[in-house]
């Protein structure tokens, strides 16, 4: 196995290369130490998204052609809650499998190539209430950007994309880690937005082959169903066992996609970094001198 330096300069390319290709050096370790850590995580998740997808349907059904406003009211609650509800736990489970990812980085880059899955996990569990200051601050903030106008939004999600890179490699804290986003990232917006963008897309690619699916299971179900007249068949696919089963595995291999993004984030991360500090290459003089 190649060790990948991670300390140095690169371009779009190399960046989105050299994710993919620690990726497939790395995998084995990698999803190893994601399902060790996140699995359980994404169990409940999984057994959330079945229970809400089985529960809308009777929703659906007990509000079709109901006039009674309290019933309709009450009904429609009772979704958005359970909405709400596994919107949480998908942000959880999104978040542990980021500190999985980036701990994982940060173990391979201290042991020259190797993984420490005890400090690993120690880490990771160690962070999750940083991190989740950190993501509730970052959102609060993009959420005023994009409700004064898009434009701001879109331009601190750029921004603080580093900010979970910086708080783990540099262990700063959530305010210091924010307030150095904008140091690294200055002169380098539009570069780092072109390769986040590159990014997503690539990711989001990926993402729609695991719908595939379950889109193509939706489309013979409507087929097979066009002839019955009973409109309410159509809420019967959402308590189908299979489509149930087709979107969880879409919605796990949404949260496995997930790290791609994260992985790449930190590539760029030590791209501004070298660029602006030269730590990579003071360590390589430092080591040949010893």
């Amino acid at each position: 196995m190649n060790y990948i330096d991670f300390k140095r300069e690169r371009d779009l390319g190399s960046i989105i290369g050299d994710t993919f290709k620690f990726i497939r050096e790395n995998w084995k370790a990698y999803f190893l130490a994601v399902i060790k850590i996140a699995g359980p995580f994404i169990l409940v998740g999984a057994f959330i998204l079945a229970v809400y997808m089985s529960s809308m349907s009777a929703d659906l059904e007990r509000i079709s052609g109901e006039y009674d406003p309290n019933i309709i009211l009450d009904t429609v609650g009772s979704l958005y809650a359970k909405m709400g509800l596994y919107s949480v736990i998908s942000g959880f489970v999104y978040l542990i499998v980021s500190l999985t990812s980036i701990f994982f980085i940060k173990s391979y880059i201290e042991h020259d190539g190797e993984t420490d899955f005890k400090e690993i996990r120690r880490n990771t569990f160690q962070y999750i209430w940083k991190f989740i200051g950190l993501g509730l601050l970052i959102a609060i903030i993009s959420f005023v950007g994009f409700m004064i106008c898009i434009l701001p939004g879109i331009y601190f999600v750029v921004v603080f994309s580093l900010a979970t890179s910086i708080m783990v490699f540099e262990e700063k804290s959530i305010g210091d880690s924010l307030s150095h986003c904008f140091y690294l990232i200055k002169d380098q917006w539009w570069n780092t937005f072109g390769c986040l963008l590159v990014v997503a897309i690539l990711v989001a690619v990926l993402g729609w082959t695991f719908s595939i699916p379950s889109i193509i299971y939706s489309m013979i179900h409507e087929l097979t169903g066009a002839t019955q007249e009973d409109p309410l068949e159509a809420f019967s696919l959402l308590k189908d066992p299979v489509y149930i089963g087709l979107n969880i595995l879409s919605n796990v291999g949404s949260f496995i996609l997930s790290s791609i993004s994260l992985i790449a984030s930190v590539f760029i991360y030590y791209d501004l970094n070298e660029q602006k500090n030269l730590t990579g290459t003071m360590e390589q003089i430092e080591n040949l001198g010893q």
